[in-house]
């Protein structure tokens, strides 16, 4: 497949995600106002989409308390930038087993497993143009637990996701999540315009080698839209090859902490040096009332408790 450069890019960026990133450096956000504050900062560095989890205030380990979210996206939408609001719903699928040789029950520290309607009800109140739905079950290595998304769960996510007319990211770890997310689409779970983020180098799905993204981005089919990103040092990397290749880009403290080596970044710098390479490739970024034209996104205002 012939590559074809992306003139016209949009960055989304991973604000804080879930990993145990909070205490390797200061400028990962935990508070619902330093969540939203990094992300603000990003929206006004060129970011047109801010995907955002939420964490415990004072610990900063990750949570999925509906009313984090409730304050996150109240102010991000207060703010005097605009911004497309992704959230999270990734999380409520995690799974530790116990001893190889006795792996049930699962342990209850490090599980946590909830349904479907719960999974989803921060994104029933809170409507964000875009959620995320893992297409897939893996392995992590950060710990020893399974991210667990079986069909079942997919398609009633994924329905719920279309119902809500909050568009599906689609997170994509390796090539059979693309595989059954087209199934979702054939099934009429989500809709034929889809939405793809593909995520290299997270142990242990699809490595970060350019053979592998390459295979993962000609099993994109063409009236879908992909970005792509990988972790740490190879993040900017994946700025160029996604555009080069024809894709969007996202960066972000989620996936990398570092600016230079020896230098934490926040969420703005990281914007900042993707924009510069964004252009510098002869491309333009593209901004957030742009993305809700391509995407067919609806903004609207969070519903009653």
């Amino acid at each position: 497949m012939p590559l074809e450069i992306n003139r016209e890019v949009f960055i989304t960026c991973a604000v804080t995600g879930s990993g145990s990133t909070q205490d390797r450096s200061p400028h990962v956000p935990r508070s619902p106002k330093q969540i939203a504050d990094s992300a603000i900062a990003a929206a006004k560095a060129g970011a047109a989409v801010v995907h955002c989890h939420v964490r415990d205030p004072e610990t900063g380990k990750p949570r999925r308390d509906v009313h984090l979210y409730r304050e996150v996206t109240e102010r991000i939408r207060e703010a005097d930038v605009d911004v497309v609001l992704n959230l999270t719903a990734g999380m409520g699928g995690d799974m530790v087993f116990g001893s190889t040789e006795a792996p049930l029950p699962v342990k209850e520290q490090g599980t946590d497993m909830a349904g479907a309607t719960e999974r989803m009800e921060h994104v029933r109140q809170c409507l964000p143009e875009i959620c995320t739905l893992d297409c897939g079950t893996m392995n992590f290595a950060e710990a020893d637990y399974v991210m667990t998304n079986t069909p079942g769960m997919l398609r009633a996510m994924g329905g719920m996701m279309t119902e809500l007319g909050v568009k599906p990211e689609i997170e994509a770890f390796d090539t059979g999540h693309l595989w059954f997310a087209k199934q979702l689409v054939t099934e009429g779970v989500l809709a034929p315009d889809a939405l793809v983020q593909l995520c290299m180098g997270v142990p242990w799905g699809a490595p970060d080698d350019l053979n592998t993204f390459m295979a993962m981005v000609n099993n994109v089919p063409k009236e879908w839209t992909w970005s792509a990103f990988s972790l740490g040092r190879s993040q900017m990397a994946y700025v160029a090859a996604a555009v080069l290749a024809g894709g969007n880009v996202r960066v972000g403290l989620e996936d990398n902490l570092w600016l230079d080596k020896g230098v934490l970044a926040t969420n703005a710098q990281l914007v900042e040096r993707a924009v510069g390479i964004i252009e510098g490739m002869g491309a333009r970024v593209i901004g957030p009332d742009e993305v809700r034209k391509k995407l067919n996104l609806t903004k609207r205002a969070p519903v009653a408790a």
